[in-house]
C-alpha cells in the first residue's frame, strides 16, 4: 500500500495487524498490534505491507508462551516437548538452518489469562 487505506473490520471480531515491510502509521516493526472487538475500520497511512488477521474472540482463558498457545500449563509443556523433538509443527522450506530452540520454561507454572486486558490505540 502507498498512501492511506481503511480496511473494513468485523466489529464482532478481534484483530491483529502485523507490519511486513515498509512504514505504516501506528505499526511498529516486529510488533503485532491488537485491535479489540467493536472496531469497524482501521486507518493506515504510509508505504508498506501489513498482514491483517481476525476472528471471533476466544471464550475460554488461554496460556500464551513463546510460540505456543494452549489452555493450561500442561498444554504448553507438551507443545514445547513436541517442538524440541521436531514433531507436529510441519517443515519450513527455503531456510537453510536448524530450527530455533524453544527457551526453557519459567520456574513457576504458566497461568491462563482471561479476556480482560488493557488496550491502547
Amino acid at each position: 500500500m502507498d498512501g492511506v487505506a481503511e480496511p473494513p473490520l468485523d466489529a464482532a471480531f478481534e484483530h491483529g495487524l502485523l507490519l511486513l515491510d515498509g512504514e505504516l502509521s501506528g505499526l511498529a516493526a516486529g510488533a503485532l498490534r491488537y485491535l479489540p472487538p467493536g472496531r469497524e475500520t482501521v486507518r493506515l497511512s504510509g508505504r508498506g505491507r501489513a498482514l491483517l488477521i481476525g476472528g471471533e474472540p476466544f471464550a475460554e482463558e488461554i496460556v500464551m508462551w513463546w510460540n505456543f498457545v494452549g489452555r493450561d500449563h500442561d498444554d504448553i509443556v507438551a507443545f514445547r516437548e513436541a517442538w524440541t523433538r521436531g514433531e507436529g509443527f510441519g517443515t519450513v522450506t527455503g531456510f537453510d538452518g536448524a530450527a530455533l530452540p524453544a527457551p526453557d520454561l519459567p520456574g513457576t507454572p504458566l497461568r491462563p489469562r482471561g479476556r480482560e486486558r488493557q488496550v491502547t490505540g
